[in-house]
C-alpha cells in the first residue's frame, strides 16, 4: 500500500530546543546587520552540501572572517566582520557563552546540507551549538530523527549536532542564522534551562512504503544510466527531507544503485562518504 506522504504534527525532538526570546528591537537590528553588512561569503564543506550553503566567521582564532573551517578554539577573537556588527556583539554579550566559534550561515533557495553529524573531527570535550535565526522562511527547515523543524526567528535555539541531521531551504528567500559553537559552562546551562514549549512548524515525516523507495531508486538509476550522475545522487539524497528514514539509508541507496549498475568504484565511494558524513570513518 502506498504511503500518503502526509506529515503529521509532532513535538520537538530532544536534540532541538526553543530557548529564550530576543527583544524585538534587538531582533530588528540583528536582521538589518545580517542583510546589509556581510560580503564575500565562503563556500566550505563542499561534500556536505549541494553548493548553496555559505558562511562567514565572527569569532575564530585568526580574526579573518573568511577562515571558516571549524576547529577547537578556547580563546577566540573577534573577526573584522564582527567589529562592524554592534547588534551581534550585544547579543553575544547578553548570552555570555564561552564561545568556541561563531559564524553567519546563509542557506540559499534550493540549497541542501546533506545528512551528517558534526564535531567528529574535534577533541572529545563537551560543546554545544546555538542557533539564532536572523532571516528565515517557512520552507527552510531542519530534519532530525524523522522530524521536520522550522526554527522560527525571534528566539534562540539549541541543536545537538552530533545526531544525524540535515538542513534545506526549499523555495527561499535565503535563510541566515547566527551559529554559535560553545563549551559547556554555567551560562550555557542557564540558557538551556530557558527551553519552553514553542515548536513552530514541527511535523513528523512519513515512513515510505517499500514500493515508493523502489520507484525513487528506479528513477535515479535511469538518470545514472543516461550519464546524469549528480541528478541521480541528488534524487536519492533528497529523500532524507521527504521521509523518516533510518540513519544513512540515503547513502546506502546510492551505493546499491551503483552496485546494481556494476559501477563498483562509485558504490565504494558512497560507502566511504557515508562513513565520513556520519562520523563512522
Amino acid at each position: 500500500m502506498t504511503n500518503t506522504g502526509l506529515a503529521t504534527p509532532a513535538s520537538l525532538p530532544t536534540e532541538v530546543a526553543a530557548l529564550r526570546p530576543i527583544r524585538a528591537d534587538l531582533m530588528e537590528r540583528l536582521r538589518h546587520e545580517a542583510l546589509t553588512v556581510p560580503g564575500n561569503w565562503v563556500v566550505e564543506y563542499g561534500d556536505y552540501q549541494n553548493g548553496g550553503w555559505h558562511t562567514l566567521s565572527l569569532l575564530n582564532d585568526t580574526g579573518n572572517p573568511r577562515d571558516v573551517t571549524i576547529r577547537d578554539c578556547p580563546e577566540p577573537v573577534a573577526t573584522s566582520l564582527l567589529t562592524r556588527m554592534p547588534a551581534v556583539r550585544e547579543l553575544l554579550a547578553e548570552l555570555g557563552l564561552r564561545c568556541m566559534w561563531a559564524r553567519l550561515a546563509r542557506l540559499e533557495a534550493g540549497a541542501f546540507l546533506w545528512e551528517h553529524r558534526d564535531y567528529g573531527e574535534l577533541n572529545d570535550v563537551e560543546r554545544h551549538r546555538v542557533h539564532v535565526p536572523l532571516v528565515t522562511n517557512s520552507s527552510a527547515y531542519l530534519i532530525l530523527g524523522g522530524t521536520k523543524v522550522h526554527m522560527s526567528d525571534g528566539r534562540v535555539w539549541r541543536l545537538t549536532p552530533t545526531s544525524p541531521h540535515g538542513v534545506c531551504n526549499r523555495f527561499g528567500p535565503a535563510r541566515i542564522h547566527l551559529v554559535i559553537d560553545c563549551y559547556a559552562d554555567d551560562a550555557f546551562t542557564a540558557l538551556n534551562a530557558s527551553a519552553d514549549s514553542v515548536a513552530d512548524s514541527v511535523a513528523a515525516l512519513p515512513t515510505p512504503a517499500a514500493d515508493e523507495l523502489e520507484e525513487h531508486v528506479a528513477t535515479a538509476s535511469g538518470l545514472a544510466q543516461l550519464g546524469y550522475d549528480r541528478a541521480a545522487e541528488t534524487t536519492l539524497l533528497e529523500l532524507f527531507y521527504r521521509y523518516a528514514l533510518p540513519e544513512g539509508q540515503v547513502y546506502d541507496l546510492i551505493a546499491l544503485m551503483y552496485a546494481a549498475l556494476h559501477r563498483d568504484e562509485d558504490a565504494e565511494r558512497w560507502r566511504s562518504k557515508k562513513a565520513i558524513m556520519l562520523g563512522h570513518a
